[in-house]
């Protein structure tokens, strides 16, 4: 009798890679993400919207003028609205952006080029995306979305 190293139906149903396996070490600067782009937050919606669809994105970090991240805009929602007639062209991004919640009972996470894409799955469960800076914060260097982890996974074949 032969043996076989055939995994039955049953066996393959209880077999989960964890999110270190599916990665295998990988960290965010193994994204490739494009270099980031955030706006001023005295920026006007039209230039937002014509911005964010030449760079085909979805979210953009918007910063005060220290270049601290304030919060971010929705690009789908703001479209929306203007197209509605709810936002005037020229009204600032500040106005329709969603600001970053910053508490003791919600601290600021740090996401760097050397965070591991296990830990960036597990920040992205709860967070649209993830701001990518350097170590002191003081650089926005890209945006993290889930689907950037799962272009990953399937280039990787994982």
């Amino acid at each position: 009798m032969a043996s076989s190293s055939v995994v039955s139906e049953s066996q393959q149903a209880n077999f989960v890679l964890t999110p270190s396996d599916k990665y295998r070490g990988a960290v965010v600067e193994d994204l490739q993400l494009p270099p980031a782009f955030a706006l001023p937050a005295t920026e006007a919606i039209s230039r937002a919207l014509e911005l964010a669809y030449e760079r085909d994105f979805s979210y953009i970090p918007v910063l005060d003028r220290n270049r601290k991240p304030l919060g971010h805009i929705d690009v789908a929602a703001l479209k929306e609205k203007w197209e509605s007639g709810q936002a005037d062209p020229n009204d600032k991004v500040s106005r329709y952006m969603i600001k970053f919640v910053r508490s003791q009972a919600r601290p600021y996470t740090l996401i760097t080029p050397s965070t591991s894409l296990a830990e960036l799955e597990e920040f992205l469960q709860s967070n649209l995306f993830a701001l990518v800076t350097d170590w002191d914060r003081k650089f926005t260097l890209g945006v993290a979305t889930s689907q950037d982890l799962e272009n990953f996974v399937s280039r990787r074949g994982f």
